[in-house]
């Protein structure tokens, strides 16, 4: 009788291990990359997307494009800086740099050089080029494209709650300044208002 209470209770752990086991089983389904889709009301990929796009848009819409054309003959040159994340919570603000870049650079209408640390590291490409690569194959020194504007821009949020439902607001403010005269020719800002309950 000991033998068969035994085997019965280790059927129930086992049995019960099978079950828990499964609870914890995780179901992904893979979705198109633009997709909107908002799991807890934070700050994510579709706002970085659709911000970028929308500000840039309108950026190039704006009068000092057509005026700096017409006086240079040339495309301008953008350089894209740092967008600061002054919001309370965590944004990976170098994918929203990337989204606004990918935005500039596909429109055609300006022309953009790399900023930050992948210039610095640019530079040290080609003075490695110049002491290890034969004179034909090495990039010069002296070559790079000046920028004659830059980017720059700041992320804030405000939060305000009530019991269970929360209201986010993000506003994204955009400047764009001449880097030789520091005139800032124009400005832009998106908001977004996110109720979460």
């Amino acid at each position: 009788m000991k033998l068969k209470s035994l085997l019965v209770a280790a059927v129930l752990v086992s049995t019960t291990f099978v079950f828990e086991s499964c609870k914890g089983t995780k179901q992904v389904t893979r979705v198109q990359e633009d997709a909107v889709i908002d799991l807890s009301g934070r700050w994510n990929d579709t706002d970085s997307r659709l911000v970028a796009e929308e500000m840039v848009s309108d950026m190039l819409l704006r009068p000092w494009l057509e005026e700096f054309e017409k006086g240079m003959g040339k495309r301008p040159v953008i350089i894209v800086g740092l967008v600061k994340n002054k919001s309370h919570e965590h944004i990976a603000v170098e994918t929203y740099i990337k989204d606004i870049e990918k935005a500039v650079l596909n429109s055609g209408k300006v022309r953009l050089v790399q900023a930050g640390e992948a210039r610095e590291e640019l530079r040290k490409e080609r003075a490695d080029q110049n002491e290890f690569s034969s004179a034909a194959s090495t990039a010069k020194w002296g070559k790079e494209l000046g920028a004659d504007f830059m980017l720059q821009g700041v992320v804030n949020s405000i939060v305000d709650s009530n019991g269970k439902q929360k209201l986010v607001f993000y506003q994204t403010d955009l400047e764009l300044t001449n880097l030789e005269t520091n005139e800032k020719v124009w400005i832009g800002d998106k908001k977004i208002k996110k109720v979460i309950e």
